[in-house]
């Protein structure tokens, strides 16, 4: 019944999977040096969002109990939220980037992850007023939340395409701490 949830979130959940890739220009120092102060904040944010990842798909797989899908999933958005939140955060703390229109790609980007982070926060709060004793309605409760991932991620994803539309995403993809790992199939 979660396996849906699951499959979602692997389409979602790390859509910072977009910025991994090949190595950036080193012809735009001033380009790299605002990405390094972002992805170094980032980096511990990335890991954090693959664990909940995991470890969603993981009681997914494992024929878990509604109870203990609950408690996964609640933790896994709660922590998702508080990670774009800090990506968000990130951002704004590392100043306009050095680009074309950077206050404008700046505030846009923000706003996404801020939305992201919010999506999280409202999923959560759905996850945790499921009733796990009533199987029937918690697997409806469980499509419902598939349904409003993609909700939850559009602001996200949305400022990955800004920050991508600005020019720095060479420059992010560069540095090691925006650089993600997917996680091999099981």
């Amino acid at each position: 019944m979660n396996k849906k949830l699951a499959a979602a979130l692997s389409g979602g959940a790390v859509l910072m999977l977009v910025l991994s890739g090949c190595g950036g220009d080193d012809s735009d120092a001033k380009g790299n040096a605002w990405a390094k102060k972002v992805c170094d904040q980032w980096s511990p944010e990335l890991k954090k969002i693959e664990t909940a990842n995991a470890d969603i798909k993981r009681v997914a797989t494992e024929s878990s109990k509604p109870e203990d899908v609950q408690k996964t999933d609640s933790a896994a958005f709660a922590t998702m939220s508080e990670s774009y939140k800090t990506m968000g955060n990130a951002l704004q703390s590392a100043g306009v980037p050095p680009v074309k229109d950077g206050q404008k790609t700046l505030d846009a980007a923000v706003k996404g992850f801020q939305s992201t982070a919010t999506g999280y926060a409202d999923l959560k709060t759905k996850m945790d007023a499921l009733d796990p004793k009533d199987q029937t309605k918690f697997a409806e409760g469980l499509k419902e939340l598939a349904g409003g991932l993609e909700e939850a991620t559009k602001g996200g994803k949305d400022a990955l395409d800004q920050l991508k539309a600005g020019g720095l995403d060479k420059s992010m993809n560069g540095q090691k701490g925006c650089q993600v790992t997917a996680p091999s199939p099981k």
